[in-house]
């Protein structure tokens, strides 16, 4: 029997072959009791800035987190020297359980999952309505994601001072996904972001989107004091200086409170980790159709349960016809 604490001896500690002058490890690891919670900013290159109480520390994971990863939005324990001075480094210790994450992979064939940021409980899809033109597919990807995630979604449409954005919206009507639309106009005097703003009081709020449909501008405008470089990307490549390069968390100028996290743009949203019977919990006019839906139903297959559920009148067939053209991406690529 091993024992612990003030009477551990010699016999208590793991030693490995030591062909290479390992020191002995023991399995006993620090509680860190006088860590302190922290929340990370943004993450570059091992360095990790966090937030701790009012001011910001530059941070390393400890060793004892191994591979485990550290992303935006995490909430984290902190111990070492957390003055935030200047070319000082403490050492984030522990990862608290996170409410969220949304992940995306390369494309749909890759397994690697990438979490995108943790803790969020909003996805803010920022899409240009032209210049460059707006892509449904990744919308779609998008909404998947936000909905495995358990992100409640928010459409943001700019450049309405381009082209209408009536019939985009009519796409996504059945799905009940709040919106806000913009123009140029109202980003110079302000008004677009107070409306934008509104829907993000109170939240942390994940912003994605395609190069080039102005969400870093966005984003400068809902956080003036804290403006990121903004640069030009070319409507029919997608080529060129995108600004973003790594995810920022930013607070909310606002009596309400709020966060914003502004991530790279993207050019795909795989969906390889997307496990539909997680999506349907956003259709809960239709989940509960699906209880005699066959074991591991596609929910897009002729033995599912939903045709009936639908047909003898308990949920609208539009919404149905939505919620399998959502399953259907992670069949489609987004050029298809």
């Amino acid at each position: 029997m091993r024992r612990y604490g003030k009477h551990t001896d010699e016999d208590d500690v793991r030693v490995r072959p030591n062909r290479k002058g390992n020191r002995p490890r023991t399995n006993i690891r620090p509680k860190h009791e006088d860590a302190s919670e922290g929340l990370v900013l943004t993450v570059d290159r091992g360095r990790i800035t966090c937030l701790i109480e009012d001011r910001t520390v530059t941070a390393m994971k400890a060793r004892e987190l191994g591979r485990k990863g550290v992303v935006v939005g995490d909430r984290v324990m902190v111990v070492g020297d957390l003055s935030g001075a200047k070319d000082t480094l403490a050492r984030i210790v522990r990862v608290q359980p996170r409410t969220s994450v949304l992940r995306r992979t390369a494309d749909d064939d890759d397994p690697f999952e990438r979490v995108v940021v943790a803790n969020a409980d909003q996805l803010a899809i920022v899409t240009a309505l032209a210049d460059p033109e707006p892509r449904p597919r990744l919308i779609d990807r998008c909404l998947v994601a936000a909905y495995d995630a358990g992100l409640e979604p928010l459409l943001v449409l700019t450049k309405s001072d381009l082209a209408p954005p009536d019939t985009l919206l009519e796409s996504y009507g059945t799905l009940g996904v709040p919106y806000v639309v913009t123009n140029r106009d109202e980003l110079a005097d302000g008004t677009a972001a107070d409306r934008v703003r509104e829907r993000l009081a109170g939240r942390m709020t994940a912003f994605v989107g395609h190069s080039g449909v102005g969400k870093t501008t966005l984003v400068n405008a809902l956080v003036p004091e804290r403006k990121r470089a903004t640069g030009h990307v070319n409507a029919v490549t997608g080529r060129g200086r995108h600004t973003t390069t790594s995810a920022l968390a930013l607070p909310l100028p606002h009596e309400a409170g709020g966060w914003v996290i502004d991530t790279p743009g993207v050019r795909s949203f795989g969906l390889h980790h997307i496990d539909p019977s997680r999506v349907i919990h956003a259709f809960p006019d239709l989940e509960p159709g699906t209880a005699d839906c066959p074991r591991a139903c596609s929910h897009d297959e002729p033995d599912c349960a939903l045709d009936q559920w639908v047909a003898e009148g308990h949920a609208d067939p539009a919404r149905l016809y939505s919620l399998r053209r959502l399953l259907a991406t992670r069949e489609r690529r987004e050029g298809d």
